[in-house]
């Protein structure tokens, strides 16, 4: 099975930065659409951002999701076979458990999730 593994999750004040990690394994990272989600208890799941295969150094073009356009940004690390995610600005309301996602051929994989909390 596909192992994704995110990190970086954590509590911040508003307005605070965090940035979250999702290892993928070498042929995922290389072959399948990148993303991170987030989902609220008893809320659906929800696109935060997503990135295309692509090579060194950009990778392929991105997706935001309109609440999170101009504060986060999704890129790819090519040394380590990373997606990552930077968030500025947070706001509470960024709030949730955040899931990195590969996606491609209509195969679907998912991480375990991290939590980012932001509160005064």
């Amino acid at each position: 099975q596909v192992q994704l593994v995110e990190s970086g999750g954590g509590l911040v004040q508003p307005g605070g930065s965090l940035r979250l990690s999702c290892a993928a394994p070498p042929i995922i990272f290389t072959a399948y659409t990148m993303g991170w989600y987030r989902q609220i208890p008893g809320k659906q799941r929800e696109l935060v951002a997503t990135i295309e295969r692509g090579g060194a150094p950009r990778g392929g073009s991105t997706v935001y999701a309109d609440s999170v356009k101009g504060r986060f940004t999704i890129s790819r690390d090519f040394a380590k076979n990373t997606v990552d995610l930077q968030m500025n600005s947070l706001k509470p309301t960024d709030t949730a458990l955040y899931f990195c996602n590969a996606n491609a051929q209509g195969k679907n994989y998912w991480g375990q999730g991290t939590q980012v909390t932001v509160s005064p």
